[in-house]
């Protein structure tokens, strides 16, 4: 089942120049809110191979447009977990049937059964997590999957992995400012190092230009129409035109040293 553009966004009874960027995003019609786009999505999803055989749960599914995209490959059970109470309602619409599912929780404290997942995956989630946060949310998941099984991350991440700590801090505050999240990137590097250190062995990496407003990837995650309908929007509002064109500056400024990535990892076995 797929929503409908009359049903609530997490986040609206907020003013607009203290909504949370992605939600302000998904107010003037975009969909597509993840930071490689649907091409990174995909791949996440191909890396993953879900299959009927797997128990999938998804982290913070958001408006449900990459649940829509799990659900069709039928996978045996569906847990998504969101902490938004207007996301969860949002996406139980979605879910709704035989084995699939919403539980409104953390995923630092999910209430799900040990060893109960095959697979695991989020998207922008871990990015906007302070480091403390990271490594609880990660320490649950292991719990969560059960060994051999599968994890995934779409995250920002800094670029080369080596770049200095000054100047991480310095975008994370330009992304902070106008995203009006709490955004707190890796390298590459460590994202890894943050799977290998909660149990899991990196599968694979991918990375992609964080190009989420500008017009070729408008125009390949939501289509001709859907980029015209969205840009349309904000030009009428200028409230979200500030704020539109204040993120799209921010990771325009800092193109060099932010990219988008996809980690997947298998859960090692206990010793």
């Amino acid at each position: 089942m797929t929503m409908t553009a009359t049903e609530p966004i997490p986040g609206s009874e907020l003013a607009v120049d203290r909504m949370p960027g992605h939600w302000l995003l998904a107010r003037m019609g975009k969909r597509v809110l993840r930071p490689g786009g649907r091409e990174l999505t995909d791949q996440l999803l191909d890396a993953l191979a879900i299959d009927s055989t797997d128990d999938v749960v998804e982290l913070a599914p958001g408006l449900g447009s990459t649940t829509e995209l799990v659900l069709g490959r039928n996978p045996a059970t569906y847990v998504g977990v969101d902490r938004d109470p207007v996301s969860a309602e949002r996406v139980a619409h979605v879910v709704n049937g035989p084995g699939r599912s919403v539980v409104n929780a953390s995923a630092a404290d999910t209430g799900l059964p040990e060893a109960s997942a095959d697979v695991v995956f989020g998207e922008a989630y871990l990015t906007m997590q302070p480091a403390s946060q990271k490594a609880k949310i990660m320490e649950e998941l292991a719990r969560v999957v059960r060994p051999g099984g599968r994890i995934g991350l779409h995250e920002v991440c800094f670029a080369p992995d080596d770049l200095d700590q000054e100047r991480c801090g310095a975008i994370a505050d330009d992304l902070q400012r106008t995203i009006k999240v709490n955004v707190t990137p890796l390298s590459l590097r460590g994202w890894t190092e943050l799977l290998n250190e909660a149990g899991f062995d990196v599968d694979t990496t991918v990375t992609n230009p964080l190009h989420l407003l500008e017009p070729r990837r408008l125009i390949a995650d939501e289509g001709a129409l859907g980029a015209a309908r969205f840009v349309s929007r904000v030009a009428r509002d200028s409230q979200a035109r500030a704020r539109v064109l204040a993120m799209r500056a921010a990771m325009h400024d800092n193109a060099d040293h932010l990219q988008a990535c996809v980690v997947t990892a298998t859960r090692r076995s206990p010793n």
